[in-house]
């Protein structure tokens, strides 16, 4: 199993932060490495969507059920269609003093039937998971620490 993991921390309230990483259905308007996410169900807590996004020049794409609790606030995903079937990802918001320490955690056993765990270490979580992680996160600060 690989683990992803990208942390940042944030000067805004966690519940803030969640609010923005929560509607993953505006990502494309305030990500601009997202392409789309469409919402295919919605079963209040938990929703399954659809996400496209880049890396660098290449375009990837996935579906996922996303669990949001605005209580904790916690964000979890089940990626249950595309090359990243299986992978868990969960969003932990942390306050302290000066903001939010935001962890962004990728767990993935990749299914292929050649190298699968130098695939899945370097090429699928190491570039194109930790990248786009990574991209979020930035953008993330950059709007949360505005609007706080």
């Amino acid at each position: 199993m690989t683990i992803t993991r990208n942390v940042i921390e944030i000067g805004a309230p966690a519940r803030a932060v969640y609010a923005l990483a929560s509607a993953t259905e505006k990502w494309p308007e305030i990500l601009p490495h997202y392409r789309y996410v469409r919402v295919l169900e919605d079963r209040g807590a938990m929703r399954v969507v659809a996400m496209g996004a880049w890396q660098d020049v290449f375009p990837i794409r996935w579906v996922a059920e996303q669990t949001n609790d605005p209580d904790t606030p916690h964000i979890a995903f089940r990626h249950v269609r595309g090359w990243t079937r299986g992978m868990d990802v969960e969003w932990v918001f942390e306050e302290f003093a000066r903001g939010t320490r935001v962890t962004l955690e990728h767990r993935l056993k990749f299914q292929f039937p050649v190298a699968s765990e130098w695939i899945g270490k370097h090429i699928v979580s190491g570039y194109f998971v930790h990248g786009v992680a990574a991209k979020t996160l930035a953008r993330m600060k950059v709007l949360a620490e505005g609007r706080a």
